[in-house]
């Protein structure tokens, strides 16, 4: 059968110009030729969606996910999670295959050599300073954190993530609310419940005025050390993009023993190693500095935000989000080096969500606009 691209469904005023349907894969006996053209499929089109994939074992998807960086081998936050972290309580490692995780919703008496899972959907209440009151929690819902999947320090960010649909709970809608004023109801956006939200990267590039454009092709990110643990505290603005200024983060003092050849530092816009486009890719939430063009840096944490808030807000407007309509079988592939995403969603009592998770920390850092691409095509 060959391998076909076809449109993925939008809304009508839905200015979404990324992501594709691939039909023709056996992902469990993939050809190097086949390989080779869902490698050019994704990069070109940054979301790829393949269907029907309810068989695909734990080890297949990792060696899928694996094919796109051969020389990553370790889950992109390392082989263990801190249970200081954020992170430690939406993760559960697949026994078999530690480079795949585990994440959704709901009791699942047992799955893949685990047993009586208790599954927490992240929830913006825990997370945001202005979270919806619970009265609303089941019509309406915030972006929870919009991000790259990565450790931002130590490792590097994983080239492809893969999403599995396992289990779905019946289908129903949310409306996400994410307005700077938490008092008003817009902008809005209508998704399905549990949806994974993604955004361009390179759209949020070409939103940008030329000045601005000019900033970010010469600076780059400075990240926290252990970022996960140092901003346990701290709480997002309610449209998911970025951390609310209030002083909660932890000192250093308080955090892990610091290695500052582990402190990552990054171009702010990354270059797409098949079609050479550029998109800007900064994860707010985790920056620390900016270091300018002329050696200087911003160092103030507010100063910090605020810049970055004001480059990435615009392009989460209703119309550039693509929320994936999840159907059980649904395995989707995204080049994390050219989109963000963020979880969505109030679950309700007995809506139970299974999904697994793979990506590997990159065998390199992200290409920063002048870099080569590397011989090997990653």
């Amino acid at each position: 059968m060959p391998i076909t691209c076809h449109p993925i469904p939008k809304a009508p005023e839905s200015e979404v110009d990324f992501g594709v349907e691939v039909r023709g894969l056996d992902l469990e006996n993939l050809s190097e030729t086949d390989f080779k053209s869902l490698r050019t499929i994704l990069y070109t089109h940054q979301v790829v969606v393949i269907k029907n994939q309810q068989s695909l074992t734990p080890a297949a998807q990792y060696t899928l996910t694996r094919r796109f960086d051969p020389s990553a081998g370790v889950y992109s936050h390392g082989t263990s999670i801190s249970n200081k972290s954020i992170l430690h309580r939406d993760l559960t490692t697949i026994p078999s295959q530690p480079q795949v995780q585990v994440i959704g919703h709901g009791h699942v008496p047992s799955y893949e050599g685990l047993t009586n899972l208790n599954l927490q959907h992240p929830h913006h209440r825990t997370f945001h300073k202005h979270p919806i009151p619970e009265s609303l929690d089941r019509d309406f819902t915030h972006f929870y954190r919009w991000h790259i999947d990565s450790a931002m320090y130590d490792l590097d960010p994983p080239l492809v993530t893969s999403l599995l649909a396992v289990t779905l709970p019946p289908k129903r809608h949310q409306t996400v609310l994410y307005s700077d004023d938490p008092t008003t109801t817009s902008p809005s956006l209508r998704v399905p419940l549990g949806t994974t939200a993604f955004i361009s990267g390179s759209n949020m590039l070409s939103l940008l005025t030329p000045e601005e454009q000019s900033f970010i092709l010469t600076s780059k990110i400075e990240y926290a050390a252990h970022p996960y643990i140092w901003l346990r505290n701290a709480r997002s603005r309610s449209t998911g993009l970025g951390i609310i200024t209030e002083s909660l983060e932890l000192p250093l003092s308080s955090l892990p023993p610091i290695s500052p050849d582990k402190i990552k530092t990054y171009p702010m816009v990354w270059k797409n190693p098949v079609t050479r486009t550029l998109a800007m890719m900064v994860y707010p939430t985790c920056a620390r500095r900016i270091h300018l063009a002329d050696g200087s840096v911003i160092d103030d944490l507010a100063e910090v935000r605020e810049t970055l808030y004001k480059l990435q807000r615009r392009a989460i407007e209703p119309q550039l989000v693509y929320p994936h309509d999840w159907e059980e079988g649904d395995l989707v592939l995204f080049n994390n080096h050219g989109v963000m995403h963020s979880i969505v969603g109030s679950f309700g009592e007995g809506e139970v969500r299974l999904f697994r998770q793979c990506n590997m920390a990159g065998s390199r850092g992200p290409l920063g606009p002048e870099d080569p691409v590397p011989v090997e095509g990653n």
